[in-house]
């Protein structure tokens, strides 16, 4: 049985988590230009070769309409204000993904992901889905990530997918809205049933689109069981710490 078991030991971001998979890959260079022929409006993947604690993998840069985003960009969480930014809804995302070059299954899970994300917000703001609404670079962003995901994970088709416990950092995070405490209120919905801890680092390690994309992917939570190892992956994390900053796959 083919098995893909996640280490959560630094949390997970979209980026990180599609890093890791594309690390497990043979030919990936093809697949980087498979996932900019999917034509999300604006968007562009560039894989680095990086270095964390002399350990080396993977990471991914997701350029929206030329620029990328700083650290920290998917705490944009989806709200219901206006404000001088452009913002998407679930609609706008929905026609998006429709047009995007790929299967039809793999853009049911690229929705069915984001829907969980929407959801979350939802009950964290109180409002419909139908009123959330996202900001449309932090979104763009966000949505690349999910699409890489979906489109790894059915390259790879595992079997079963399960991962560690997830290490969620702690202290306090800048979104949309202010500063709100780790883990974020979107993400601390997304990890209910879901076994996590906070830990010793300060700041957040684990974002609310990584979490959705565990959600959706992830059938079980647990220790590191005994296993044969056939690949390995490390999805490396924009920001630094004492400890490594990856998902290992």
């Amino acid at each position: 049985m083919k098995q893909l078991y996640l280490d959560l030991g630094m949390g997970a971001a979209g980026d990180m988590l599609t890093a890791a998979l594309l690390e497990l890959c043979p030919h990936k260079d093809g697949i980087i230009k498979k996932l900019n022929s999917l034509n999300i409006p604006g968007v562009h993947y560039e894989r680095e070769i990086m270095k964390k604690s002399a350990i080396c993998g993977t990471h991914m840069h997701v350029i929206v309409n030329g620029s990328e985003e700083e650290c920290g960009h998917e705490h944009e969480e989806g709200h219901h204000e206006h404000s001088h930014h452009h913002h998407i809804s679930m609609s706008d995302i929905g026609e998006i993904v429709s047009k995007l070059n790929t299967s039809e299954k793999i853009k049911k899970q690229i929705l069915d992901v984001y829907n969980i994300i929407a959801d979350a917000e939802s009950r964290v703001h109180g409002e419909p889905v139908s009123q959330i609404h996202f900001h449309e670079v932090g979104t763009l962003d966000a949505l690349a990530d999910v699409c890489g995901c979906a489109l790894l994970m059915y390259l790879i088709t595992p079997e079963k997918v399960f991962a560690s416990p997830l290490h969620v950092g702690s202290g306090f995070v800048k979104c949309a809205h202010g500063i709100l405490p780790v883990p974020a209120p979107a993400t601390a919905e997304l990890l209910k049933g879901i076994p996590f801890y906070t830990g010793s680092i300060k700041g957040e390690l684990l974002t609310p689109t990584g979490a959705a994309i565990l959600r959706h992917y992830v059938e079980g939570f647990e220790e590191m069981p005994v296993m044969t190892l056939e690949h390995i992956g490390y999805g490396m994390g924009q920001k630094d710490f004492e400890t490594a900053n990856c998902v290992r796959t």
